[in-house]
């Protein structure tokens, strides 16, 4: 999609709107071959590699204007930076215990471990196949720790001029600029 950037690409910030525009650092699994129904068990089997995602999100977009639909809101274009790499599921041990940043402006703005998240990722692509095929090159991300710009006070969101990375331990760093859409 259009969402989908790579590193060094700039998130830009659409003109019209949205105004409250958050990060959100994020384990990314990327799928290997074809898995519909397979168990948390299975799941493994069906994963290539590991990568770094910002599933940058309009919060404005989220709750206010479109009530109950978060998808718009992670649908603009460039607001899915990915990368730089994706590193074989044979390269890291344990993707439930990696550590995961995200640093804005050189400031730590979210910091914890993907134990930490709610589901795993075994349990993340077995129940994601229970509802669609996923097929290789699927991307999931898988949730985001404490920390994101709209539960802080004040709120901390992102501004034309901000650096913005994801660092996730055993993969990458993540590294965008952060524009107004010209």
């Amino acid at each position: 999609t259009s969402s989908v950037i790579g590193p060094g690409h700039p998130i830009e910030l659409p003109a019209a709107g949205p105004d409250q525009v958050d990060y959100e650092a994020e384990l990314a699994v990327v799928i290997g071959k074809t898995a519909k129904n397979i168990t948390p068990e299975e799941a493994p089997d069906y994963i290539f590699g590991y990568t770094c995602a910002n599933d940058v999100s309009a919060r404005d977009w989220q709750f206010e204007r479109q009530k109950d639909q978060w998808a718009r809101g992670k649908s603009f274009d460039t607001f899915c930076p990915l990368g730089p790499w994706i590193v074989t599921k044979d390269e890291i041990d344990n993707p439930d215990d990696l550590a995961i940043r995200a640093v804005l402006n050189g400031k730590t703005v979210q910091k914890s471990r993907t134990s930490e998240m709610i589901f795993d990722v075994r349990t993340i692509v077995s129940r994601l196949s229970r509802s669609m095929t996923l097929h290789p090159g699927t991307v999931i991300l898988t949730g985001t720790p404490e920390g994101v710009g709209f539960t802080r006070r004040p709120p901390l969101f992102l501004q034309p001029g901000d650096d913005i990375r994801i660092e996730i331990e055993k993969i990458a760093t993540l590294s965008n600029r952060v524009i107004a859409e010209s």
